[in-house]
């Protein structure tokens, strides 16, 4: 393989763990705020925060000029169909989601949700001809094996509900993948502020619907921290995206499992029990597996 090859995945694996840690940190301000606002309110007044930093972090890093918006590239960079497409397949399948959720236990969307990586490894395989050995088929299977180790569904709790979230996880595996065919001359930056503008848009109505409640300065507080781990994800995925092999990348999405039990333990004092342990060590060999492989040839 060559070099630039090697340098491109682990810079991918690296942006993608990076991001499930934020996605976790995010994860855990916004359930201690859901306990006293509707969830379409919370994520409006999160998106609203988010979008206001990837404007500012956009115009930092050179990708808007304020007042030359409809002048300059980024308009048409902006509006390009697979970047359009992208953020409107994020807040599809973040509704989705989270109306699946709200029906479901945690452990069981968890498991149909981390199916994603399968499903982008065998895309990648069957239509762009990216060579995914038996040996990377073993460790995603490996991988996948953990993470129901971890969250352990309960078979009798898959309900009408689960095809919502299985639909939510193929809105995701289908952003993941336009993502990749994103021209590379597209700022990742600005792919994350029009992701946070379609999410903004599509639960802006769903919070009206939900109904407001008051909101005081502490909760404003943890959903502004909250913004900043999620924007923050947000771009980090997208690099991970658009670097490396994508069957490699991708499985790494596993590690957000890892930062849930970590921070569980540290946060609420659970600790995870035999089966979970086993899930860890399995995802983190496959992990290990998967690294010291590299790319199958």
């Amino acid at each position: 393989m060559p070099a630039s090859t090697d340098i491109d995945n682990r810079k991918g694996i690296v942006a993608m763990s990076l991001a499930m840690g934020l996605f976790i940190a995010n994860d855990a301000l916004v359930k201690y705020v859901s306990a006293t606002l509707p969830a379409a309110q919370l994520i409006f007044i999160r998106g609203l925060f988010a979008t206001g930093l990837l404007l500012a972090a956009a115009v930092a890093m050179g990708a808007l000029r304020p007042g030359t918006l409809l002048r300059d590239g980024a308009w048409t960079q902006l509006t390009q169909r697979p970047v359009l497409l992208r953020a409107a397949l994020d807040a599809l399948a973040t509704m989705a989601y989270l109306t699946s959720l709200f029906h479901l236990p945690i452990g069981n969307a968890s498991a149909i949700n981390m199916a994603s990586p399968m499903f982008i490894a065998v895309y990648a395989a069957v239509v762009w001809r990216e060579r995914v050995g038996p040996a990377r088929w073993l460790a995603i299977a490996g991988g996948f094996i953990g993470v129901l180790l971890i969250v352990q569904p309960a078979a009798e709790a898959f309900n009408a509900w689960s095809p919502m979230c299985l639909f939510a996880t193929l809105l995701h595996t289908g952003r993941d993948l336009i993502t990749r065919r994103i021209a590379l001359t597209v700022p990742s930056i600005l792919i994350t502020l029009t992701t946070s503008i379609a999410v903004l848009l599509l639960t802006g109505p769903w919070s009206l619907v939900q109904g407001w409640q008051p909101v005081d300065g502490s909760q404003l507080a943890l959903l502004a921290g909250a913004s900043v781990f999620l924007s923050s994800a947000y771009y980090m995925v997208i690099v991970g995206m658009r670097t490396g092999e994508l069957s490699l990348v991708a499985p790494f999405r596993y590690t957000a499992l890892i930062y849930a039990l970590a921070l569980g333990w540290l946060v609420w004092g659970d600790v995870p029990n035999l089966l979970a342990w086993s899930g860890i060590v399995l995802m983190v060999a496959a992990g290990i597996f998967m690294l010291r492989a590299g790319r199958s040839r």
